[in-house]
């Protein structure tokens, strides 16, 4: 009988959650270069209408006197209660771009560069056989004779 043991793939989670977590960077970069407005209005400090694409509708007569203001207003106030606010989120547009400079990073390079181009093919005017010293360790038995496996 096998016992088979939970086996996490951790290639499969790294790739998913590397997905995920770009996702996740796109979005967050796409509501930060985004701008919206939050437009809203209020009635004797009550919250009536809430609108993120157009402008937020006034409120009617009837609404008005059905609902009970929590600020006490007289019927001739009542149009001076109501107010809009506007919320304003400016998307930021501008983007600051990396410039490298690269001053001592270009001859650090060349000279590794060249050092290792030269020193690539040393010692190679030599034919070394790395296994001439190699002996074999000396057999117990004869496994050919033993098994009488013989080349024809």
């Amino acid at each position: 009988m096998k016992c088979y043991s939970t086996f996490i793939n951790f290639k499969k989670v790294k790739h998913y959650f590397t997905r995920i977590a770009s996702f996740f960077l796109a979005v967050i970069i796409l509501f930060s270069t985004s701008s919206f407005t939050v437009d809203m209005h209020f009635c004797c400090n009550k919250l009536v209408d809430i609108s993120i694409i157009g402008k937020a509708k006034a409120c009617n007569d009837s609404i008005q006197n059905q609902e009970k203001p929590v600020k006490h207003c007289t019927q001739q106030q009542e149009k001076e209660c109501c107010s809009n606010q506007i919320i304003v989120k400016n998307g930021d547009d501008v983007f600051k771009e990396s410039k490298t400079i690269l001053k001592n990073e270009i001859p650090v390079f060349l000279n590794t560069f060249y050092y290792t181009q030269i020193n690539l093919f040393e010692g190679l005017e030599k034919n070394v056989i790395s296994f001439q010293t190699y002996r074999p360790p000396p057999l117990s038995i004869d496994i050919i004779i033993l098994y009488e496996t013989f080349l024809i």
